[in-house]
């Protein structure tokens, strides 16, 4: 068992006074079987009024606006979370057990059609279905194309953006975890094997002292189901362990993304992000 201490600063700086903003955050970490937030606090400045909820993917999600004119938006998350050792079943469905899942589940065929980011060309398509013609199980399948996608696409930052598609993506081979989640999510759904997109933190140091401050880091990764959901990080190469902290999930970047909203006025706004993580325990 792991605790974490995470500071999450984010926002905006805009190169003239904006009128107004309307926003939505999701920077808190999930309850999960595995996964418990012992201790939130969300701080936004400025701030005129906000609401809080969980949306229909299970993420805790602030609403706010900002009625006054402002230059900058700044909101600082504070989390406790606690992190059980995480058991990896993969899952023991066949071929023919999941063909038509989706008609029986109304949760995994939200996971098995493309979106705007996830849909494959056809090169992903074949390398898809060139794995599933041999591959003895959906789980084997799974874990297969998460970790030849995840070779054939060289980590660059700076080579997409936060709107690039599975199939720019694929075409460049270079992507972040954002990118690489979203080619594998994309060759997995193609192939019949519910797949979603899962935000949330990493701590760098696979075995950090109790008190280590690390500069920690927003990731992506990815879940498929074969029986029961997997968690797979394909950038890394590795199944999720109690180093991974889920702040949301859903179909794509869209669904969970940390910080999105709009403004009148103030030309194009610059993002800043730091993300700190303490082990507490």
């Amino acid at each position: 068992m792991r605790r974490y201490r995470i500071r999450h600063v984010t926002g905006f700086h805009y190169p003239t006074k904006v009128g107004a903003s309307y926003n939505e955050a999701r920077m808190l970490p999930m309850d999960t079987a595995k996964q418990q937030l012992l201790h939130s606090r969300l701080d936004i400045t400025p701030l005129t009024s906000r609401d809080s909820f969980i949306d229909y993917w299970g993420t805790r999600v602030t609403s706010f606006e900002i009625l006054d004119a402002h230059s900058d938006l700044t909101l600082r998350a504070e989390s406790l979370v606690e992190i059980q050792p995480r058991e990896h079943v993969p899952g023991d469905l066949s071929w023919d057990d999941l063909d038509g899942i989706g008609d029986r589940s109304l949760q995994l065929s939200d996971q098995l059609f493309a979106t705007d980011y996830t849909t494959p060309t056809e090169q992903i398509l074949e390398m898809a279905a060139e794995v599933r013609g041999r591959a003895a199980s959906p789980a084997a399948a799974a874990r297969e194309i998460s970790d030849a996608v995840g070779d054939a696409i060289e980590y660059v930052r700076g080579a997409t953006h936060v709107a690039s598609t599975a199939a720019e993506v694929w075409e460049k081979k270079k992507g972040v975890c954002q990118d690489i989640a979203h080619v594998t999510v994309s060759a997995l759904r193609s192939i019949g094997i519910p797949a979603r997109y899962v935000s949330g933190y990493v701590q760098p140091n696979a075995d950090p002292e109790v008190g280590d401050e690390l500069t920690g880091e927003s990731h992506a990764w990815i879940e498929w189901y074969a029986g029961d959901w997997t968690g797979y990080d394909p950038t890394n190469a590795l199944e999720i362990n109690d180093s991974h902290v889920i702040v949301g999930r859903g179909r794509d970047y869209h669904d969970v993304a940390p910080l999105r909203g709009i403004y009148a006025g103030g030309g194009n706004a610059d993002l800043f992000v730091e993300v700190t993580m303490i082990r507490d325990l």
